[in-house]
């Protein structure tokens, strides 16, 4: 069942979302895919922004983070909400917000796996598959329109 209408997806700093985040990176990224706990958690959380998604009963259930530098990464969709369109919500809405502060690309590390997934977001694979955290990756980037630019296409 799709709750697309009742979800809410904010965002915020490390501090605001640790919380409600960091219990989703766990549950994925540690529990299920046997990442490292040192690994998943970084210097780079405290300088980033971070997207949390909430079911209709405000329940986390999602989250991602946005570096300084337009990385995109630790996304995260708890098992029972998959498929349903939330890591597609927070990823176009991290879109949006690097496009608004006039970022020219944005670029992740996507599991093999999840390819498909962001090439539906319009994302591009580049170079060679590698290996990161003992799981599988290829580097993906979005270049971004500006959003004035998109502003002032025609809708023909």
């Amino acid at each position: 069942m799709n709750m697309n209408e009742s979800w809410r997806v904010r965002h915020g700093s490390w501090q605001q979302l640790q919380r409600q985040a960091a219990p989703i990176r766990q549950a994925v990224f540690v529990m299920e895919q046997g990442v490292p706990e040192a690994l998943e958690l970084d210097d780079l959380d405290a300088v980033s922004e971070h997207w949390l998604a909430s079911d209709e009963q405000g329940s986390a259930i999602a989250t991602g983070r946005l570096t300084p530098d337009g990385h995109i990464g630790r996304l995260a969709v708890l098992s029972p909400w998959r498929g349903q369109g939330v890591g597609a919500l927070i990823v176009r809405d991290m879109l949006r917000h690097a496009r608004d502060r006039g970022y020219e690309q944005v670029v992740l590390n996507a599991q093999t796996h999840a390819l498909g997934f962001y090439q539906g977001l319009g994302f591009q694979a580049e170079g060679p598959v590698f290996d990161d955290a003992g799981l599988p990756h290829r580097r993906m980037v979005q270049r971004l329109t500006p959003a004035a630019a998109q502003r002032g296409k025609s809708t023909e």
